[in-house]
């Protein structure tokens, strides 16, 4: 006994260990674990509060469409219940004594009832049907509407947060698709109910002992579809980590961005490898569990056979008896069958119902969350000046969501109207933080800043946002023609935007585009182009060019520029900040030799300030880094 308890130990052991270890299971997958070990009673209890919130997205979807789906249901039942009863004259008739033709002529009213209510019942399905298929896409449109509106309105440092991100990474993916699923769903429970109260009732006032018989022949099938959905949920369970490690695996082989370097490593057969190693596991995983279910479903009808045998002797003992007529027994028959039908059809609409409704959640948790980070500014009543005199950083500290160093350390600085005022320091010394509190993208958690002596936090974001252009270091590819990528959704004025374009040098890379400003930009789609990285950055100094704004801040803007380029474009944006503001973020020193100020910064803090004959004076960081960089370019 010992040894076999040992045995079992160890299977157990083997079996909880996971086949691939490097594999981990996300956040945003918990629901299916929870839905593993959920029973049908809590189901129960929790599916009216599931049930109600998909009324209540429904509703807000189209009202119309979900009135009629729903009365439109209920009808179909009154009249599947009248076609149950309207069988029972038919069978009284032609079980009655007397010649075959008479009994025939006698039961072709109550065959005419029966036919209309089915014709009807047929009508009235086929109309809550398609109210219903008017109604999924409408409520799948409202919830992407609602995720997307708030994700553009949180504040940025929520999407700084992990635990934030995972929320919407599950809000996104499985949450927003179970939106119509649930509410497709809860009608569906809503048809089996109506469907088995209308078989129930019909059972009701033929003989109140029928109504047992049901429950008894539909239980094995609603027992074998819980089952076999308990099992697919596992099984999903165990192969998340597996599908997702083979969709990045598909992505590295299929996708553009990594085709070079796949062949000039020779990552081919590694990779080809892997997937398949993957997609073995999961082959075996789900062989097992087809297997499984099979037997599960086999059980279910032997089951169901069992308790189908049990009814008929039921109602051949009834008979015998006298307690029903034989009319009463036949039409019994047919109503405990629907019935059956009725309620394996609402246990499965119950567990999907639920399991949707877990997902939904989701996605409403995540709402509730984002309503809560949205900017903190929006709907503040100040208002700045159309231009500014000054900008007043005072003791600014921050701290990026997680992290338990500081990026912001006491910052203080200004910056005048029409000066050039640099940011530099080595990487993580928090240059680009404190461009982003400037141009208020982030709140400081401590300090203030100031426009003209209006506080940043009091104001409206966008108010804020249309006085301030950015030429970020990591710009965005827009998958949109060269005219859209420069004008961001603003009015497109065409002068503005060629002279934005001159200025920038984006001129010379629009001119040799096949549809010139009107050129797609994104290989992707028919006749798209692909631009290089100089060129990208180019359009991105014209977008910033294009606002006009009275500060223009730029981050680290020639990364991807050649020496020469990096020279015409400085020279531009000295020419364009004409009465402007800029605020230049750069490692490449040489730039900023002739910014009014320069701010050095180091582990969130400013440590030198001057122009920069004054930091070279000092022979501090500032003066180091620039000897470094120039030194490099002499001849040895």
């Amino acid at each position: 006994m010992g040894f076999s308890s040992k045995s079992r130990r160890r299977r157990k052991k083997r079996q909880q260990e996971p086949a691939f270890p490097e594999l981990t299971v996300h956040l945003w997958t918990a629901r299916t674990g929870e839905l593993a070990e959920t029973g049908m009673g809590t189901m129960a209890r929790r599916l009216p509060s599931v049930i109600a919130r998909s009324a209540g997205l429904a509703w807000r979807a189209s009202p119309a469409d979900t009135t009629v789906t729903i009365v439109l249901n209920l009808l179909a039942g009154f009249f599947t219940a009248f076609g149950l009863l309207a069988t029972t004259g038919v069978l009284t008739a032609l079980f009655s004594a007397g010649p075959t033709p008479e009994r025939v002529r006698s039961a072709l009213p109550s065959l005419a009832l029966v036919a209309g209510a089915a014709a009807l019942r047929a009508g009235l399905l086929a109309g809550a049907g398609w109210a219903q298929a008017r109604l999924d896409p409408q409520v799948e449109r409202l919830v992407e509407l609602r995720l997307y509106e708030l994700t553009t309105a949180v504040e940025l440092a929520a999407l700084d947060d992990s635990d934030f991100l995972d929320e919407l990474k599950r809000a996104q993916g499985r949450g927003m698709m179970s939106a119509p699923r649930v509410v497709q769903h809860a009608v569906n429970v809503l048809t089996g109910t109506v469907g088995l109260t209308a078989a129930a009732g019909t059972l009701g006032v033929l003989h109140p002992l029928l109504l047992p018989l049901l429950i008894l022949t539909a239980l094995p099938e609603g027992w074998a579809s819980v089952r076999t959905a308990r099992m697919r949920y596992l099984t999903e369970l165990t192969l998340v980590g597996v599908a997702r490690r083979k969709w990045i695996l598909s992505d590295l082989m299929a996708d553009r961005r990594h085709a070079a370097e796949v062949r000039s490593f020779t990552m081919r057969g590694f990779l080809l490898g892997e997937y398949d190693r993957f997609a073995a596991y999961q082959r075996g995983v789900e062989l097992d569990l087809a297997r499984r279910q099979t037997m599960a479903r086999v059980t279910g009808d032997v089951l169901q056979g069992l308790a189908a045998a049990g009814v008929y002797v039921a109602l051949g003992l009834m008979l015998w008896k006298g307690a029903v007529p034989l009319a009463v027994a036949g039409t019994a028959v047919l109503a405990i069958r629907a019935g059956q039908t009725s309620l394996a059809n609402l246990v499965f609409a119950v567990n999907q119902c639920y399991e949707e409704g877990l997902y939904f959640g989701d996605f409403l948790t995540f709402c509730a969350e984002a309503e809560s980070r949205a900017s903190p500014r929006a709907g503040r009543p100040a208002r700045l000046p159309d231009d500014f005199d000054t900008i007043n950083v005072e003791d600014v500290t921050f701290t990026y969501p997680g992290s338990d160093k500081p990026s912001l350390n006491g910052i203080s600085l200004e910056l005048h109207r029409g000066e050039v005022v640099a940011l530099v320091g080595e990487n993580g010394s928090g240059k680009t933080t404190l461009a982003k509190i400037i141009a208020g993208l982030y709140d400081p958690e401590g300090g203030d800043v100031r426009w003209d002596g209006v506080l940043l936090r009091e104001v409206p974001p966008d108010d804020l946002w249309n006085r301030v252009a950015v030429i970020a270091q990591e710009y965005t590819h827009w998958p949109m023609t060269a005219r859209q990528n420069i004008t961001m959704g603003r009015p497109d004025v065409e002068a503005e935007v060629l002279a934005a374009a001159r200025d920038s040098g984006a001129e010379e890379v629009v001119s040799g585009l096949t549809r010139g400003y009107d050129t797609l930009l994104d290989r992707r789609f028919e006749g798209g182009a692909e631009l290089s990285g100089g060129q990208w950055q180019r359009l991105a100094v014209a977008r910033g060019f294009y606002r006009d704004a009275p500060l223009l801040i730029c981050d680290e803007p020639t990364a991807a520029l050649d020496a020469r380029a990096e020279h015409h474009l400085f020279e531009r944006i000295r020419t364009h900040a004409d009465g402007r503001t800029v605020l230049l973020i750069t490692h490449r020193l040489a730039s900023v030799r002739h910014a009014d100020r320069i701010y050095v910064l180091d582990r969130g803090k400013v440590i030198e300030e001057g122009d920069h004959a004054r930091l070279m004076s000092l022979n501090g960081l500032y003066a180091d880094l620039y000897t470094l960089q120039a030194t490099a370019y002499r001849p040895g």
